[in-house]
């Protein structure tokens, strides 16, 4: 079956990834291979592939394809890791780590994006993400420690349980700061000791839970 976007996808690679300083070749390669326009609305499709952040359902976003590039890069996956998301969205992000690692652990707190998420995975045989409804800013305690972890909505500060269940030594990029803009930051746990660096200024959507914000 012919991809219609598949020109498209590798001019939003090499215009928005390769000239902002993306790198990794690896992520590179799986950005110009994972059908962004399937994880948002057959409305939208035609701006899959566009340099900008997408609604889709829960008032929520699919991010910037920069963005995605910029935070996978960070987490510097060599293809063996075990990775916690928090924050399913759209699963494109998950969709993209799950072909740079060995294992996607997913954790969405509105239950219409999780199962459209899911039904995604399904159709692209993507099968080793598992995903889940839940609070994220809780984790997900049963499959940790991660070596990584990834956090998609913004927060305050960083949960707790987040740090606790980072393995060490492992490393985690997550937005923190008010509800308008925010600050990238990777997080990295050795031999005990967190060290925390900024990245970039970012505008996420809230992270909402008992770790997060309140829901108002």
């Amino acid at each position: 079956m012919t991809d219609r976007f598949a020109t498209v996808r590798e001019r939003m690679v090499q215009e928005q990834l390769v000239r902002r300083g993306i790198t990794d070749l690896g992520i590179l390669k799986t950005m110009a291979e994972v059908p962004r326009h399937l994880f948002v609305d057959d409305a939208m499709q035609a701006k899959a592939y566009g340099d900008y952040p997408l609604p889709i359902a829960g008032d929520q976003t699919i991010s910037q394809p920069y963005i995605v590039a910029v935070m996978t890069q960070a987490l510097q996956l060599q293809g063996t890791e075990k990775v916690l998301e928090i924050g399913t969205g759209s699963g494109y992000q998950a969709a993209v780590l799950s072909r740079l690692c060995d294992q996607v652990y997913t954790v969405e707190r509105i239950n219409t994006l999780l199962a459209g998420a899911r039904k995604v995975f399904d159709q692209l045989h993507y099968y080793n993400i598992l995903a889940r409804l839940d609070d994220g800013t809780l984790g997900w305690s049963e499959h940790a420690p991660y070596d990584v972890i990834i956090v998609t909505a913004a927060g305050p500060e960083i949960p707790e349980p987040l740090i606790e269940q980072l393995a060490d030594p492992g490393r985690m990029v997550i937005p923190v700061g008010d509800r308008n803009v925010q600050q990238l930051q990777y997080l990295t746990k050795k031999d005990g000791e967190i060290t925390v660096n900024r990245l970039e200024s970012v505008r996420f959507v809230s992270l909402i839970g008992e770790h997060g914000w309140n829901n108002d």
